[in-house]
């Protein structure tokens, strides 16, 4: 991948060497190993390593370190393209991936995950760059929905096989771990070899950017951390303990998600280019308000395990709406401003996850019900803080209080 292609040319070479191809690429081959590493992971932890809700607190806590620490991407774009960076990220996430279920002890299942940790979150920062960078304004919306669609589509066979093959031919999960793995592993080598390098026509500032005018876009970054975290901690986890979930039933629910993913994140990704990324926001944290409280209600009440599922397939339906996030900040930013800031986010959006989980994993021993309500309250939050986008952000109309100051420059 030496060739250095302006992003102008690239859309004149053929399809499958355009920079919007390569990010098809990356969206189906990280969640390989990424989202069968999720499938997996409760019922490994707790079969082989004997983890409890505590543990499982602290191994997601360590595995967020790097999300916290996603700010030396800015560094190390100084010395590497951004392009390869997020390629060599996929295939650290891919490698320790394939060698999770070969260090079955809590020490060792804490190490495999910060390297893998670090190779998902330095990739997820870049591409996130990449894409708010590579795709026009007008159609961004739609192919972000397009390109998690393929995510949910590339793994949707993944796990079809892990449902139909795990008891039938008695899977283990250092096969899993391997093939999942080393397919992403592969796929990131490949992209390697086969893509120019794609040059932005707005060079990246190569250094920490932080602007008064982005606070709100900060915020919401940080509580969608938040709230994420007890969502990929604690809800997969409750399917498994309370509910008795073995991994191809896990499986078979994350294959609903799949699918679901694959027909509607398309419609969110138009339902944001046509209502725009406040009503899609306010929609998304409504809904979530509901589901939290739905989750709390199965511990206060005793709700089973089909509302269970239902909720927990809802939720994610509903993060699927955080698209909009993205496309909220490409309007109002510098376009210098991408690269770095999006490392800027990816750090924001994990101050929480570095304690959360840990801290929550206590909580969870006395009340689980309580570590949904928190997660509630945080949606109510982002609610409310949603109200403040305005119907059509753009630089210099950041928020609805753009409106009672006086026109000045942007930052």
């Amino acid at each position: 991948m030496t060739r250095l292609v302006p992003l102008a040319t690239a859309r004149t070479l053929p399809l499958r060497q355009r920079p919007v191809t390569l990010l098809f690429v990356m969206a189906a081959a990280m969640p390989l190993a990424f989202a069968t590493w999720s499938a997996l992971l409760n019922n490994f932890v707790i079969e082989v390593a004997g983890f409890d809700g505590s543990d499982i607190g602290w191994l997601h806590t360590v595995r967020e370190i790097p999300g916290f620490l996603a700010v030396g991407v800015i560094a190390l774009i100084v010395f590497m393209h951004e392009q390869v960076l997020g390629l060599v990220s996929l295939l650290l996430l891919g490698v320790a991936t394939a060698l999770t279920a070969f260090y079955p002890s809590m020490a060792g299942i804490l190490t495999i995950t910060m390297l893998s940790s670090i190779g998902f979150h330095y990739y997820e920062t870049v591409n996130q760059s990449l894409q708010l960078q590579w795709l026009p304004k007008d159609q961004a919306p739609r192919v972000l929905g397009l390109l998690m669609a393929a995510g949910s589509a590339a793994t949707l066979l993944a796990y079809g096989a892990i449902v139909l093959t795990w008891e039938a031919l008695g899977l283990s999960y250092t096969h899993v771990y391997l093939i999942a793995g080393g397919l992403t592993a592969v796929l990131a080598v490949l992209a390697m070899l086969l893509y120019p390098r794609f040059e932005a026509p707005d060079p990246q500032i190569k250094k920490l950017v932080l602007r008064r005018r982005y606070w709100l876009y900060y915020l919401l970054q940080f509580l969608s951390g938040a709230r994420r975290q007890i969502f990929v901690v604690f809800a997969g986890f409750m399917m498994v303990e309370r509910f008795g979930f073995q991994v191809h039933e896990v499986t078979a629910l994350f294959l609903i998600n799949l699918v679901a993913n694959i027909a509607f994140a398309p419609l969110m990704g138009q339902a944001v280019g046509r209502f725009g990324e406040r009503a899609t926001l306010l929609f998304e944290y409504a809904g979530l308000v509901a589901v939290f409280l739905a989750y709390g209600g199965i511990y206060y009440f005793g709700w089973g395990v089909v509302l269970a599922a239902s909720l927990y397939v809802i939720d994610h339906m509903f993060f699927a709406l955080a698209l909009a996030l993205k496309t909220y900040f490409q309007k109002i930013a510098d376009p210098r401003d991408i690269a770095p800031t999006a490392a800027v986010a990816f750090t924001i959006n994990h101050i929480a996850a570095v304690f959360l989980p840990a801290l929550l994993g206590y909580l969870w021993l006395v009340s689980p019900a309580s570590v949904f309500m928190a997660a509630a309250g945080i949606a109510s939050g982002s609610f409310l803080l949603a109200l403040l986008i305005p119907r059509h952000p753009e630089p210099g109309n950041e928020t609805i209080f753009a409106a009672l100051r006086a026109p000045a420059p942007a930052e």
